[in-house]
């Protein structure tokens, strides 16, 4: 099997398409990743304001016309070429599944929103160790108490990936992350996880536990599950997300989202 940093997304998608179910980081070295949510036409404005109102959790890299299967950054199929979906009606989640063709309606405008998966090669370059890929497991996903700025019908709490960072190795880890503002940016928290109202940092929402060392701080980051927990607050009666850490491989550089 080709090494999953090597490969290029049309080798990714293809594999995801083939049956391929894993957690995606550390896949496609240099290719942005991207959260999927789905919503029907009569939500799409709604969901755009959301995004708009809370950028640092959903930072919006395309959008696609409704019933459109495809995006400009993402030349595969959005209903078969990620690892694992989820599905929601009425903001129950109701099923994980390998595709979703047979769901797929004419009304679904599907977003592609930023993840923090495409700063990591960058936080490795610069010997800020990440957890979960030396583990092979997914990072760890948490519900905070903290509330986005609702918009519309949509509402719903922050939601933050972890990466456990040794303290001295901190002040390099937000240095390098605030150089990606389109995928999440910077840490918004860095130690105290009661402070965000995660009472058990080894029990996340979504996605795997990871060891904490001694010496080693929690930093938080805003993370694009965010909006599949606003479907879970606000219930729309139909919505399609990502498997929380199997996201899609797009066709756009991580370099296109660097800044100086």
């Amino acid at each position: 099997m080709t090494n999953p940093q090597e490969m290029s997304p049309e080798q990714a998608r293809a594999a995801f398409r083939a049956g391929l179910r894993v957690p995606t980081s550390g896949y496609s070295a240099g290719w942005t990743q991207a959260n999927l949510i789905a919503l029907p036409r009569e939500f799409a404005y709604d969901f755009l304001l959301f995004a708009q109102r809370n950028p640092r959790s959903c930072p919006v890299l395309d959008v696609t016309e409704p019933g459109e299967t495809s995006a400009g950054i993402f030349a595969g199929d959005l209903r078969t070429d990620l690892p694992a979906y989820t599905v929601y009606r009425d903001g129950e989640l109701v099923e994980e599944r390998a595709e979703v063709t047979d769901l797929w309606r004419d009304d679904l405008v599907s977003f592609l929103v930023g993840c923090s998966f495409t700063f990591e090669a960058a936080l490795l370059e610069a010997e800020v160790p990440v957890r979960h890929i030396e583990a092979g497991s997914n990072v760890p996903m948490y519900r905070t108490n903290r509330e986005c700025r609702p918009a519309g019908r949509l509402s719903g709490p922050l939601v933050v990936s972890m990466r456990p960072i040794p303290a001295e190795l901190v002040p390099d880890a937000v240095r390098v992350t605030s150089r990606y503002p389109s995928v999440h940016g910077a840490p918004v928290h860095v130690g105290a996880p009661e402070a965000l109202g995660i009472a058990d940092i080894d029990r996340p929402d979504f996605g795997d536990a990871v060891e904490i060392r001694p010496g080693e701080i929690p930093v938080f980051w805003a993370c694009g599950v965010t909006p599949q927990a606003a479907v879970m607050q606000s219930k729309p009666p139909f919505a399609i997300g990502h498997a929380p850490g199997y996201m899609a491989i797009t066709d756009s550089r991580d370099s296109r989202y660097l800044v100086p």
